[in-house]
C-alpha cells in the first residue's frame, strides 16, 4: 500500500464535491513568489533494498570512534533491556492516546515518567514530553509570560551561557508572540555574575530569567542566589538541565528559597542513543500553581466505581483537543517512543544507579581536565568546577585539533566558535570536552596522548 492510499480517482471525486478543478487551487492563499516546483536537492527514489544498503554505509561510518562530545547529546551506557522492551511491538507501534480507555498500558508509562520527573527535578508536575530541550525551553518562555500575572512585560532574560541553539530555537518560536528574548552577560569564568545582575536589567524587570545549570560552557552557576533575585525582582526562573545531572546536584524546585517555577532539558543521557543528533525528548515540569500553563496533556491516576486503577488524560490542552484556539501550544506532540526507553532506563537504574553514574562521569571528567592542563600551551577557557564538561583554550585552532584526532578515531570534543561566533572571545581556540561513564582508563590514556601528538604536530607546522 502506498503511504497515501488515494488513486487519481479517489482524487477527482473529492475535488468535484467540494467544487475546486485541482488541488493547486487549495492553496491559492500562498503568494505565488514562495511557490516552488522544484525539488533540487532532493535526491532520486531508491528501492527498499538500495535504501538500506545505504543507510548501513552511512551507518559504518559512525563506528569505531571514541566518542567525547557533548553539548547537549552525551555517550552514557544504555542498559540492553532498554531497547529490548522500547522495541515490542505494544510500544512501537504506539501513538499518543486520544482514546484514554483504549491505552491504559501507554497512559499508565507516561504516568510513571511524569512522577519519576518530577521527583528529578523537585518539581511538582510534569507534562508527558515535548520534541527536545531547546523546544522545550521555547513552551517555558510562554508558559512564564502567562503565567506571571505580576509582570505582563513580555521581557524574558536568557543567560549567555544558555545552550545558543536552545536561545536560537526559543527566539524562532517566541518572536511572534510579544515575546522580547534580552541576553544576561557571562562574566570571565563563563558564568552568569550575581553582582551584577542589577545593571543588566537595567532597571526594568523580566517576566522571566533562564538559568543552564551546569551551563552550556559546563559551569556551574550561582543558582540561589539568582534565583532568589529573580523572584525579588517579580521574574519568574526558568531552569534548563542536564538531567544526569541531577543524580548530584541540587534539583531546580530547591534552587533558592522558593525553587525554580519551570524546569526544562533534553531526556537523551536517559536511554536515548546519539543517533547522529536526535530523535530525543524534552521534559517540562512546573510547580503546581503553573499546571494549567503546560503545554500537552498530563496524566492522572483514578479508580473506577470498583475500585479497579485506571488512568485517564487529566489536562488536555492542546490544539487538536477541545481547547482549539485557546490551547497553551500547537507543537506539543509528546516523544512517546523515546519517554518510553527514558521511562525504562530510569527505572533500571534507580537513584543509586543515576548518582554512582554521575559521580563517575564527574571523577572521569575531572581526570581528563586536569591531565589535557599539564600539556604546554593549554589553559583553562573558563575556571571554576564543572560536572562532566569542560572548555579548554588550546594554543592552536580548536577545528585542527578536532580534525587531527579524528583521523584517529577519536572524537575530541566541539569547536566553541561553531556554537558562539564571535560573541565569545577567542572562540576559535576553544575545545568543549564531554566524559561519561563509558570512558575507560585506555581511552582517557589514548586522548591524552593523541592530544599531545595534534598539538606538537600543529605547533610544527607538520600538519598542513
Amino acid at each position: 500500500m502506498p503511504f497515501i492510499p488515494h488513486t487519481q480517482t479517489d482524487v477527482d471525486e473529492m475535488l468535484a464535491q467540494i467544487g475546486v478543478d485541482n488541488i493547486d487551487a487549495l492553496f491559492d492563499e500562498i503568494p505565488a513568489q514562495l511557490v516552488s516546483d522544484r525539488l533540487d536537492n532532493v535526491p532520486d527514489g531508491l528501492s527498499e533494498m538500495a535504501m538500506l544498503q545505504y543507510m548501513a554505509q552511512r551507518a559504518e561510518q559512525d563506528q569505531g570512534y571514541t566518542c567525547f562530545l557533548g553539548g547537549g547529546s552525551y555517550d552514557h551506557h544504555i542498559p540492553s533491556a532498554v531497547w529490548d522492551l522500547t522495541t515490542r511491538g505494544e510500544f512501537m507501534t504506539a501513538y499518543t492516546p486520544y482514546q484514554a480507555e483504549a491505552s491504559q498500558g501507554t497512559l499508565q508509562l507516561i504516568y510513571e515518567y511524569q512522577t519519576m520527573m518530577a521527583s528529578l527535578t523537585g518539581m511538582d508536575v510534569s507534562n508527558a514530553s515535548v520534541y527536545d530541550g531547546a523546544s522545550g525551553l521555547a513552551e517555558a518562555v510562554l508558559m512564564a509570560v502567562r503565567a506571571n500575572k505580576k509582570n505582563k512585560d513580555g521581557r524574558v532574560m536568557i543567560a549567555q551561557s544558555v545552550h545558543p541553539h536552545y536561545t536560537q530555537t526559543t527566539r524562532n518560536i517566541v518572536r511572534n508572540q510579544a515575546v522580547d528574548i534580552d541576553i544576561l552577560p557571562v562574566n570571565a569564568n563563563g558564568l552568569i555574575d550575581d553582582a551584577q545582575l542589577d545593571s543588566a536589567v537595567d532597571g526594568i524587570a523580566p517576566s522571566a530569567i533562564i538559568i543552564q545549570q551546569p551551563n552550556f560552557f559546563g559551569g556551574l552557576e550561582a543558582v540561589d542566589a539568582i534565583t532568589d533575585w529573580a523572584h525579588g525582582q517579580g521574574a519568574l526562573v526558568i531552569a534548563v538541565v542536564n538531567p544526569m545531572s541531577l543524580g548530584v546536584l541540587k534539583p531546580p524546585g530547591q534552587w533558592g528559597d522558593q525553587g525554580a517555577d519551570i524546569a526544562v532539558g533534553d531526556g537523551q543521557p536517559f536511554g536515548v542513543p546519539m543517533a547522529s543528533g536526535g530523535p530525543s525528548f524534552g521534559f517540562i515540569c512546573a510547580r503546581a500553581a503553573f499546571m494549567r500553563q503546560l503545554p500537552g496533556r498530563i496524566i492522572g491516576r483514578t479508580e473506577d466505581l470498583e475500585g479497579r486503577v485506571g488512568y485517564a488524560l487529566t489536562l488536555q490542552a492542546r490544539e487538536q483537543h477541545i481547547r482549539r484556539g485557546k490551547a497553551t501550544s500547537n507543537i506539543c506532540t509528546n516523544q512517546g517512543l523515546l519517554v518510553t526507553a527514558g521511562t525504562i532506563y530510569m527505572s533500571l537504574m534507580g537513584p543509586q544507579g543515576i548518582r554512582e553514574t554521575a559521580l563517575d562521569c564527574h571523577r572521569k571528567t575531572n581526570e581528563l581536565r586536569q591531565r589535557l592542563l599539564g600539556r604546554v600551551g593549554v589553559t583553562e577557557f573558563f575556571s571554576g568546577p564543572t560536572f562532566h564538561e569542560f572548555a579548554l583554550r588550546l594554543p592552536v585552532p580548536a577545528a585542527q585539533v578536532i580534525d587531527y584526532m579524528m583521523q584517529r578515531r577519536i572524537l575530541a570534543g566541539l569547536n566553541m566558535a561553531d556554537f558562539v561566533g564571535s560573541d565569545i572571545e577567542h572562540a576559535s581556540n576553544g575545545l568543549l570536552i564531554a566524559v561519561t561513564e563509558k570512558r575507560t582508563e585506555a581511552e582517557l590514556d589514548e586522548y591524552v596522548s593523541v592530544f599531545g601528538e595534534a598539538l606538537k604536530a600543529l605547533s610544527e607546522g607538520a600538519v598542513a
